[in-house]
Formats: structure tokens, C-alpha cells, sequence
């Protein structure tokens, strides 16, 4: 049964195609790579994944790659969880759509150690890139969840005496947190900035036998996406600032209790 459409309405249709086609694209391109190791005398390798230069195939695989991931990050973005509260703000969307990312890049986590397993334990032909590529796409994971608990208001709050104060106060104490949030990403970005820079100017690498760019991709994306959690941050403030205040209490998520009533009932 077709979920309701959270905000693409009529574009859900051609972003599902979308995601179908390079996602298909994706695999067809990888079919021929893993052939091509056997039938050619120069095939290309996970050393060639990070060094797209003179390689047209490559090229476009990396682009299907980033194509069928955020096309299959904002279709899955027009759904939400049973705990998941509904959005608020335009900035929101964008929220979802990168925890979509992050949770899609889990799923290619294990991917990687499971063939790193395989290939280790079942053919001795250990890989060079496993660790590092799983590295790599956990930093991401890493950012991106940060963004997320931002947009959820998952992230760890303390309300004992939060709860205690009226709701002018907690409107106050509201925006001298996000003011906070303001002042420490001004302070990040403008120390960071330039050495960030640096860093992704020459896409400096790993310095391993693989080599990938991961000092000058992550640390511009701790920037990058830090400047996210603020925004996402003044969202909130802006989103929850006429809402009547919330009562917060120890007791699990009636959703989260009929989860673990179904999971011991299969059991």
C-alpha cells in the first residue's frame, strides 16, 4: 500500500523513476566493471574509483552513484516513521533528506565489510579499500545524524529545571541555547574555514595504499553540514516558538512498546 505523500505530491512519481533508473544504471556499469576483470588486460579497480581522470566509465558511474543516492534519499524523504514528528519548517525537508542519506549509507557499510569478510576469510584476497571506504562513508554518517537529531529534537536535552519555568522562560532559555549554537558555529567556521579550504583545493588524500581524498572531503563537510545543524536549529526555534510547552517524561513511546509487544509475540 502506497504511503501518503509527505511533500513531493505529483513529483514522487518521476523521482521514484528517477531513483529506479540510476540506481539501474548503477548496477548495469557495475556488472560490466566486475566482467571486465576478467576479460580485459587493464581493468579498472577501486584504486581507479578515486582517480576518475582519463576514465569515462568511472566518471559516469560515480555520477549514477550520486544520482541514484539522492534521488532514492528524497523519495524516501516523502515518507515518515510512526515516532517521527511531521515538519514544520521548509528546512525540515532538507533534514530528512540527508538522515535519508545517512541511513542509506549504513546499509552500504555493510555492504562493504560483508564482501571485506568474503573476500578475506572465504578467498584470502583481503581488500586495500574496505576499512578506509567504510571510514570514509561513516564520517558522513556520523555529520548527517547530528543533522537529523537537530530536526527530530532527539538530540540529549536536560529538563529537569527546563520544565520548572514558565513558558516566557523557556522561550528565553530557547533562544540563548540557539544563540549558542550561532556563536559556536561562527567560531568554527571561521577558524576552519581556510585550512578546509586548503584541504579541498588539493584534495589531500588518506595517505594510504588506496589513497582517497578523506581529509579534503570531510573537513569541508564538517563545515558544511554544521552550518546545517545551525540552521536547522533556528528552524526549530522559529517552528516551536507558539507552541504550547511540552511535558516530558520518562515513559516509553506507546509506538515503541507495541514494537517490542510484536517482536516477543513472534518469538
Amino acid at each position: 500500500m502506497e504511503r501518503e505523500s509527505v511533500w513531493l505530491g505529483q513529483l514522487r512519481a518521476p523521482v521514484r523513476m528517477a531513483m529506479i533508473g540510476f540506481s539501474a544504471l548503477t548496477g548495469v556499469i557495475f556488472l560490466w566493471l566486475v566482467i571486465n576483470q576478467f576479460i580485459s588486460s587493464d581493468p579498472i579497480g577501486m584504486h581507479d574509483m578515486v582517480r576518475p581522470a582519463g576514465k569515462p566509465l568511472v566518471s559516469i558511474m560515480l555520477y549514477s552513484i550520486f544520482g541514484a543516492l539522492l534521488f532514492a534519499s528524497i523519495y524516501l524523504s516523502d515518507t515518515i516513521g510512526a515516532i517521527e514528528p511531521c515538519p514544520d519548517g521548509l528546512f525540515d525537508y532538507v533534514s530528512l533528506v540527508c538522515s535519508r542519506l545517512a541511513m542509506i549509507s549504513i546499509a552500504l557499510i555493510v555492504i562493504v565489510m560483508f564482501y571485506e569478510v568474503v573476500a578475506r576469510y572465504a578467498f584470502n584476497r583481503p581488500t586495500l579499500w574496505a576499512n578506509e571506504l567504510s571510514l570514509w562513508i561513516a564520517a558522513f554518517i556520523f555529520l548527517f545524524a547530528g543533522q537529523y537529531a537537530m530536526q527530530q529534537r532527539s538530540h540529549i536535552r536536560i529538563y529537569v529545571i527546563y520544565d520548572l519555568m514558565p513558558r516566557w522562560m523557556q522561550k528565553t532559555a530557547d533562544v540563548i541555547s540557539v544563540g549558542l549554537i550561532v556563536i559556536f558555529t561562527f567560531a568554527l567556521v571561521w577558524g576552519g574555514y581556510l585550512d578546509a579550504e586548503a584541504r579541498f583545493m588539493r584534495m589531500e588524500t588518506f595517505g594510504t595504499a588506496w589513497d582517497p581524498p578523506i581529509p579534503g572531503t570531510v573537513k569541508p563537510a564538517i563545515l558544511f553540514i554544521i552550518v546545517l545543524v545551525c540552521i536547522q536549529a533556528v528552524s526549530n526555534l522559529i517552528a516551536d516558538w507558539n507552541k504550547e510547552p511540552e511535558v516530558h517524561t520518562d515513559e516509553p513511546d506507546e509506538h515503541e512498546i507495541e514494537a517490542l509487544r510484536r517482536t516477543l509475540e513472534e518469538k
